[in-house]
């Protein structure tokens, strides 16, 4: 089932449902009225085929002398439908559309004093009270009870529901966020896992290709200088090893004393012969 606002298509369909099921019935000029005063207050509910089965036709009361209240003109469901809970909802709505619109304080009706069915929806559901008893009311010589609903409650109720949606909105708003902050931390984690590296940068390639030049530099160094320690330490003071160049002086007294030691052995060996 569907509740909603009434439009001037439907207008047909609604005189169609007060024909079924009241027996106070109105011209379609009447309809009309209320359709172009009031577009806002009166409600249709339709079934799951999109045909009206029940409806709510209201109006603001024009007295300037008194607070804004509203009026219920006629309400109905077929037949078919009822138990279902759709007067309360039509009735509900087009209160609150009410005190939205137009600000109303109450809203009144009139009911036949041998419905009975439509008093324990208005006394004991919807919290009208008898406010007078008016004789004759109807065409056929009935007296009806006029019936008012003060409005403040419904119009905290509406206010509340508003309120109610908002925070839920705001908890789903929240908790789609959270979902999707944790959705990036689930997919930067597995980021983090994944070691394939990417491809470098140009700025990055320049600075590898620097950092390679400076190794490779570094390299000959260490080699240039790990030949000229083996060839000019190899024995450096270790056993076994070459001893390094003497100096010109001593290599000069060493040939002097090679010489007079030669001097010396010739002369000892001419002394002998």
């Amino acid at each position: 089932m569907n509740i909603r606002c009434a439009r001037p298509e439907d207008l047909m369909n609604m005189q169609h449902c007060n024909l079924l099921c009241l027996p106070e019935n109105y011209q379609m000029k009447y309809y009309f009225y209320h359709g172009l005063s009031w577009p806002q207050l009166s409600y249709v509910a339709e079934d799951e085929d999109g045909k009206i089965v029940g409806y709510v036709l209201a109006k603001m009361e024009e007295d300037p002398d008194e607070v804004p209240h509203g009026h219920i003109t006629s309400l109905a469901v077929k037949r078919s439908h009822r138990r279902l809970g759709l007067a309360q909802k039509l009735m509900n709505q087009a209160s609150l559309a009410m005190t939205e619109c137009f600000n109303a304080k109450y809203v009144s009706l009139h009911v036949r004093k041998s419905n009975r069915a439509a008093l324990h929806l208005y006394q004991n559901t919807l919290k009208f009270t008898i406010s007078d008893i008016e004789p004759k009311y109807y065409a056929d010589g009935e007296d009806a009870y006029a019936m008012k609903r003060d409005l403040g409650n419904i119009a905290k109720k509406g206010k509340s529901d508003v309120e109610a949606v908002e925070k839920v909105l705001e908890r789903m708003t929240v908790e789609e966020s959270r979902e999707q902050e944790e959705e990036t931390l689930a997919i930067t984690d597995a980021g983090a896992g994944d070691h394939t590296p990417s491809p470098p940068s140009g700025a990055e390639r320049l600075q590898g290709g620097a950092e390679k030049a400076g190794v490779e530099e570094e390299k000959k160094a260490a080699a240039g200088k790990g030949k000229d320690e083996a060839s000019g330490g190899a024995g450096g003071g270790g056993k076994g090893g070459e001893q390094p160049p003497k100096s010109g002086r001593e290599s000069k007294k060493s040939r002097k004393k090679a010489r007079e030691a030669a001097a010396r052995s010739e002369e000892k060996s001419g002394e002998k012969s």
